[in-house]
Parts: C-alpha cells; structure tokens; sequence
C-alpha cells in the first residue's frame, strides 16, 4: 500500500468531528499511529477521558472514515486515553489563551448574549426561549443556551434531555472544563443536569439556595462550561428581579435583554420591572415579545383569551426619547405549543406550520439580523507585519 493511502486515511480519521468538542479530532491531538498492510489499515485514537459518552460514535465514525478510503479492505482500530498532560495541554487550547474560569462573554466578546426575562412565572418564558434557541440553530448559528432559572429550571425537559426515569445527562468533565449536551443543534447548560432522581419515582431534588451560592452557579455555568466559539447565547432567567438577574446582570452588563410577556395587563405590569431592572445594570432592553396571543380559530374568527395589548403596552413604557424599545412580535396562543414542550419536542421542529412556531422563526429572523455591536470593541485580527491582516 502506498504512502498516499496512508496519508488518505490519516486526513479522513482526523476529519471525524468529535460529537462534544465539535471539532475535527485531528485538531484536538486525538490521532495516533496509523498504517496500512495488504489493505488492513490499522488506527490509533485517543479519548479526551475514561468512559467517554462519544467513545462508541467516535469509534464507529473513525471506522466508516477509515474505511471509505480506496484500497482498505479492513480497519482495526485501537482506542486510549489521554494523559493526565495532554489533557491539560487540550483544555488550554481550547480556552483560546484564556485563563481558568476567565469570562468568555463579557464585554469584547463577538458573541451576542440574550438574557430572556418575564416579570413572573407562567408567560411561557422558558418555552419561548427554548423553540428561539432551536429556531437560531436552524438558521446556521452557533448557539448556546444557560438555563440560568435554578429554582424552576425547565429547558431539559422543553428540549427532550430527559430519560424514562427522569434523569439529564451530566455534562462531560475534561478536567475543570464542562462540555454541554447538545439537542437540536444547542448546547444546554442546566442545574437539572446535576440532580437526579433515586428511582423512576422519587422527584427529583428541589435547589433551596440563597444569594452567594445562585450566584456561584450562574458564574460557573458562564466560565468553566465549554461552549466553543458561539454566534449567540441565551439565557433563560428565572422570573422577577431577583439575585439572579442582579448577578447577570453584573457578569454580563453587555447583554441584550429580551421581555416576555402575555397580553394582560397582569402580566405586562410587572413585566416593564424586569426591563427597568435590566437597565439599571447597564444592560439593553433590544425588545419585547408577546405571548398568548391572539388565537385564530377554525371559523376564522380570533379568540384573546388574555385579553389584547400588553406586549406593545410594554415596550412604550421601557421606551424613553433615547431609546426606543420594539415590540419584536407576538406569538399565538397555541395548544401545540404546550404539548410539544410537554413532549419534549420543540414546536419550531414538531410543527413548523403552526402560527405560533411561524411567529418564533419570525422573532429568530429579526434576532438574528440585529447587529453584535462591535464598536468599541477589539476585535481578534493579528497583523503580519505589513499592516495586512
């Protein structure tokens, strides 16, 4: 076999995309030795840990890989372990230069975060939140998504992360990195990933938690989760103005806030404080969404079971002559929409014709056309001497 077939199978085996890191394995210094013999190409590979999650796919995807190069016949494929040193050496990498816990989204930072907020429980926050999120992804983007409401978490389950007994996969540990579990092309972050159930049908742990410790948490979600390089992420805020929102809002002033609100009045009254709250940190309120919208029924008529209002009632009353807050748009009252949520199943992805999934692909175009706002910024161009980039 000649040496052009050896260096065949080497660029294939390191194109396989490591399915956490999302990056070519190559890249991260998994690929080892690699010959071929009458057709018999023989591979080594290395996992990132012991009892990798992605250890049968990395496998299998090496296998075809290898496989798929002219002239090999059979693979044999022999699997380890990084070092303790290697390790060390990826997760550097993988910071980008950055030290240990050093906040990867602050200000400077390319990637537009979202803080999704709601004055009170029961708008249909974290629903909204988790069908932008997918919708986002569908368009091409790199997107994460925080579940930062710690005491009512819920975007596991909206987005199918749960198993028959009620459990999250944990995030995988390389050393103090944490690698989310990805659904439907987002990487999730959630305290639901850490509590599970002791049988099919104890619930699982309430987080009874104060200040310091909400705090703590939020922090380490943002620094030592590994999100890679992301063009959006969201954070789903627990509702009202309480230690959260004031600790994001400290970690993260050059966030975008996003209101989400029904149409009573009810709700839109108190939701204008999470925005007003929002600003006070130094964060932008970038619009207000409004859910449970009107519902067109069968017969064509229209049914506002929560009245009419409250979302443009909202955005004029965070809107002051140097900034004007839109009203992004309002999402119907949809039946789908709670079912598919309870399924696990985004609606966006479930039932893209439903209106309200049209009205949250809509809100993902509009997201998704607004500029990062990069000035002032320093941007990561390096010259090389010559004053070309």
């Amino acid at each position: 076999m000649t040496s052009d077939a050896g260096d065949g199978v080497r660029r294939a085996v390191g194109a396989v995309i490591d399915p956490e890191l999302r990056r070519p394995i190559a890249e991260l210094g998994m690929v080892r030795d690699i010959s071929i013999t009458d057709g018999l190409a023989s591979v080594g590979i290395v996992l990132t840990i012991v009892g990798c999650p992605a250890a049968d796919r990395i496998s299998a995807d090496v296998r075809a890989a290898a496989a798929s190069v002219p002239g090999v016949t059979d693979v044999a494929l022999d699997v380890g372990v990084m070092s303790p040193a290697e390790r060390r050496e990826l997760t550097e990498r993988l910071r980008g230069g950055r030290a240990a816990r050093e906040m990867p989204f602050g200000p400077g930072s390319l990637t537009r975060v979202i803080a999704v907020t709601s004055g009170k429980g029961g708008v249909g926050k974290s629903t909204v939140t988790a069908n932008l999120a997918v919708a986002l992804a569908a368009r091409g983007l790199a997107v994460g998504l925080v579940d930062a409401d710690v005491h009512g978490f819920s975007i596991p389950g909206l987005l199918g992360l749960v198993d028959a007994d009620g459990n999250v996969p944990q995030p995988t540990r390389i050393d103090e990195l944490m690698l989310p579990p990805v659904a439907y092309g987002v990487k999730v972050i959630s305290i639901g990933m850490f509590l599970r159930r002791a049988n099919g049908d104890a619930p699982v742990g309430a987080v009874a938690w104060r200040g310091p410790m909400l705090h703590r948490t939020v922090q380490q979600f943002l620094t030592d989760v590994y999100f890679g390089d992301l063009d959006v992420l969201l954070l789903d805020m627990p509702p009202g103005t309480g230690d959260i929102a004031i600790s994001v809002g400290q970690l993260l002033p050059n966030a975008d806030v996003v209101v989400v609100t029904t149409p009573q009045s009810a709700a839109s009254d108190v939701a204008v404080r999470s925005g007003l709250v929002a600003r006070q940190t130094g964060q932008r309120v970038a619009g207000v969404i409004e859910n449970m919208g009107a519902m067109t029924l069968p017969d064509g008529t229209t049914l506002e079971l929560f009245g009419a209002g409250g979302g443009a009632d909202v955005a004029d009353a965070l809107s002051d002559g140097a900034e004007r807050v839109p009203l992004l748009g309002s999402i119907p009252l949809s039946t789908r929409l709670r079912s598919d949520g309870d399924a696990g199943t985004p609606l966006v992805v479930a039932h893209p014709e439903d209106p309200a999934a049209v009205a949250i692909m809509r809100l993902a175009e509009i997201l998704a056309a607004e500029p990062r706002g990069l000035a002032g910024r320093s941007l990561p161009f390096r010259t090389n001497g010559t004053g070309a980039s």
